[in-house]
């Protein structure tokens, strides 16, 4: 291939311009050393390209077929060189990030406001599935880093811790009222209420599944979801108790439209910590530039 390219850049300007002189001046080549050029592509190719007249050159069909192949060709090698020339120019770099829709709402967003404003030109792709696909993905250098609930092995990861969070079970006070009211005030909210829970594969849910293995703790679950934003939601429209992230609702805990549901004695749900994670030998600029921004 490397030995034909300047064989296929002297046909193709040939044959744009239909003269061998005129492509010699625009080449800087001799004329005979075109129209050897010329006849050694021919013979390799086994078939003629061009028809010689006495006022130039003529495609076969044939060499029309291989010129609009190379013009193809060519035409992406200069969009090539033109998008290297800009990235060097306007600094333009690209980063892939892999999040949770929660952890992107509530966490990602401001880091995301605050790395655009410094790089107006760096592409971001943001690929929004759980914790454990975003992790298996980063195995498989598919995203450059990923914003998840810390991993109980990292393996060969770096991470960036960023902030703890709180699982919590929250109802409206109407909805704790109507349990008082249909047990007489000798209610448990675990035993008696509608739980709201993600489903079994989220990794949330194995978090807190684990947290009351063993226990006492009974949950009448009701409602399954793979959305903690629908979780709120449900939970605010008063028709169960749910399992949700205390920071993500504090708005809500302070106006009291959500209370906060103390858990069992003896049990507790511990706090969890959220890490920006990466792979150092990734070297992608402008991965760098963020996990500086992280750091700073």
């Amino acid at each position: 291939m490397e030995q034909h390219l300047s064989q296929y850049r002297i046909f193709f300007e040939v044959a744009k311009a239909g003269s061998i002189s005129k492509a010699a001046k625009l080449l800087y080549i001799s004329q005979p050393a075109i129209s050897k050029s010329i006849i050694r592509l021919e013979e390799n190719l086994e078939i003629a390209l061009f028809v010689r007249t006495s006022k130039g050159v003529s495609l076969t069909p044939e060499g029309q077929i291989f010129y609009e192949y190379l013009q193809s060709a060519f035409s992406a090698i200069e969009a090539g060189e033109n998008h290297l020339t800009k990235i060097k120019q306007f600094n333009i770099g690209k980063i892939t990030i892999g999040t949770s829709n929660t952890l992107c709402k509530y966490i990602l967003l401001p880091y995301l406001n605050n790395f655009v404003k410094e790089n107006p030109h760096t592409m971001i792709s943001i690929f929004t599935q759980s914790s454990d696909q975003t992790s298996f993905l980063l195995s498989e250098n598919k995203i450059d880093i990923g914003l998840v609930a810390k991993p109980a092995k990292t393996q060969n990861m770096s991470y960036i811790s960023i902030m703890e969070i709180q699982d919590i079970f929250v109802a409206t006070p109407g909805y704790l009222n109507n349990l008082k009211h249909i047990f007489n005030n000798h209610f448990d909210p675990f035993r008696d209420g509608n739980i709201m829970l993600l489903d079994k594969d989220n990794a949330t849910r194995k978090f807190i599944d684990n947290c009351i293995e063993g226990s006492k703790l009974q949950l009448n679950q009701s409602i399954e979801t793979s959305n903690m934003e629908l979780l709120i939601e449900f939970a605010k429209t008063g028709i169960g108790i749910a399992c949700v992230i205390k920071e993500f609702i504090q708005k809500e805990l302070e106006e009291g439209t959500l209370v906060e549901i103390e858990m069992p004695k003896g049990l507790s749900i511990p706090k969890r910590e959220i890490v920006f994670l990466y792979d150092k030998k990734n070297i992608n600029p402008s991965l760098i530039k963020f996990i500086s921004m992280l750091k700073s």
